[in-house]
């Protein structure tokens, strides 16, 4: 599991400190998985996936379940949002609601759903 760690380390360019302080997992645990003195607990395991946005079973072997339900619904919106989320300028608006300013959030969410009007070819309702 560490092996797969450390090559998400690489790809988002983020240290193990970073997530250690974003996750709440402690770097002595880190430091333990990496010597083989323990293993990961379900909760931990967790954690790392999802600030990586990837399964646990990716986090475990390396390799995504196909079978299993996809957070996105096509190759290439999941292309475009793995793009966005690495992309160390754009990485925010994945993290926006973590302390982001109300006002903000709302211009985001807002814009969002203007985006999505668009797509659907509604106009005219007022945002």
């Amino acid at each position: 599991m560490y092996e797969i760690f450390e090559l998400l380390l690489q790809r988002f360019g983020v240290s193990a400190y970073k997530v250690s302080k974003e996750t709440g997992v402690t770097q002595s645990t880190l430091s333990d998985w990496k010597r083989g003195r323990s293993t990961p607990k379900s909760d931990n395991m967790k954690k790392i996936a999802d600030y990586f946005g990837v399964s646990v079973d990716y986090l475990m072997t390396g390799r995504e379940d196909a079978d299993k339900d996809r957070y996105y619904l096509n190759d290439e919106t999941a292309s475009i949002a793995q793009e966005i989320f690495e992309n160390k300028e754009l990485r925010m608006l994945f993290d926006v609601s973590r302390d982001a300013d109300p006002e903000d959030l709302k211009a985001l969410h807002n814009m969002a759903l203007a985006l999505k009007r668009k797509e659907r070819g509604n106009y005219d309702d007022g945002c």
